[in-house]
């Protein structure tokens, strides 16, 4: 993988625990698509007589789960379609998939110690200009994965780790027609 004029390709940072804010915008390309009032607005709406709400940290820091990002996407007209991994990413219509949202594992840091635990972590992937790009907030600028072909072979080796999961972002039409998928007869 190579590394990216950033000025091409919207990349939020990691802050706090927003890592599912910061994947939603990459994968959206505008910061300005969700902010952290508009997720605990989320929240609040799914467990609404709930304290602690159980779908963010109780510190208020961020660490939204799936049912968030799940609700985000549908105020865009956008579903998240699980993927299977024991699918092989080839048979995805690529053209039709907006973007990916991995959840993954991730050392927790103290300053630049990694502490001996793990978290989960979102990460965005997302195709801009032709070209395939890893926009995990936490790295210092996105990172190109390349060609479609190159994304595959990605998707495939990161369904090999037991801690990797695969959202596909896609508007509500491909998802209802499931059209994110390629037909039997063209596999």
């Amino acid at each position: 993988m190579m590394s990216l004029d950033q000025h091409k390709v919207y990349h939020e940072k990691q802050r706090w625990e927003m890592c599912a804010l910061h994947a939603l915008n990459n994968i959206f390309q505008d910061g300005k698509a969700f902010n952290k009032q508009k997720l605990d607005e989320i929240c609040q709406r799914l467990a609404p007589s709930t304290r602690p709400n159980p779908h963010k940290s109780m510190l208020g820091l961020g660490n939204y789960d799936v049912n968030v990002i799940m609700a985000a996407l549908q105020l865009k007209e956008c579903e998240a379609v699980w993927w299977d991994k024991r699918r092989n990413p080839s048979e995805l219509n690529l053209p039709n998939i907006i973007g990916f949202i991995v959840n993954t594992t991730s050392p927790i840091q103290f300053g630049y110690v990694d502490l001996p635990f793990k978290r989960k972590h979102w990460i965005a992937l997302r195709q801009v200009d032709n070209t395939y790009y890893n926009l995990d907030s936490k790295l210092s600028k996105p990172v190109v994965i390349g060609s479609p072909e190159e994304l595959l072979d990605y998707l495939k080796n990161g369904m090999n780790l037991k801690s990797w999961e695969l959202l596909l972002v896609v508007s509500q039409q491909v998802s209802e027609t499931r059209t994110w998928l390629k037909s039997s007869d063209q596999l």
